[in-house]
């Protein structure tokens, strides 16, 4: 459960992943971007977790930030963001699991059943985010099929560009 109430009240990474899937493409396109997302942030979620690697959570939340506002950038470019949107995700993903991590630092993960709870909050993770792309893909699919496509993924992306940037200035100025 505290996976999925992450990904519930993580704005962040609910509009990293917004961002990833408004110029996603076709299903296909859309299948490889998530599933790219998935793989990198469970690597290195179980990485950090583990204490195999540590890196300053400062650095990480402000390249979360940076990268939704890269991914929104990129959208409002989105002939060359297709293409290439599953390394990007899969890149970020890496950082962002970076993130989830931190999440399990503060509450402390039990010693003696540390990869059972490490594998329940990814498992927890996954169920929220494929619930926020459940509702997002079919309105997205909707939306194509409007002439209003262009306008709306440009607004939000936009929108998503300033909250990104807004929120890379808070983390490294207020940390």
């Amino acid at each position: 459960l505290l996976g999925v109430e992450h990904i519930a009240t993580g704005y962040d990474h609910l509009l990293f992943l917004l961002a990833l899937i408004l110029c996603g493409g076709n299903l296909v396109s859309l299948l490889k971007i998530i599933t790219a997302f998935t793989l990198a942030h469970s690597i290195t979620l179980g990485a950090a977790a583990l204490d195999l690697i540590t890196v300053p959570s400062v650095l990480v939340e402000a390249v979360i930030a940076l990268s939704i506002a890269y991914v929104a950038f990129e959208n409002l470019f989105p002939r060359f963001a297709v293409s290439h949107r599953w390394h990007i995700s899969f890149l970020f993903g890496l950082v962002h699991g970076f993130g989830f991590s931190s999440v399990l630092k503060e509450i402390g993960l039990p010693k003696d059943s540390l990869v059972w709870s490490l594998l329940n909050f990814n498992l927890g993770v996954e169920a929220g985010q494929l619930v926020a792309v459940l509702i997002v893909v079919p309105l997205l699919m909707q939306l194509r099929k409007t002439s209003h496509e262009t306008r709306v993924v440009r607004v939000l992306s936009a929108a998503v560009l300033g909250v990104g940037l807004a929120l890379f200035v808070e983390r490294v100025v207020f940390g």
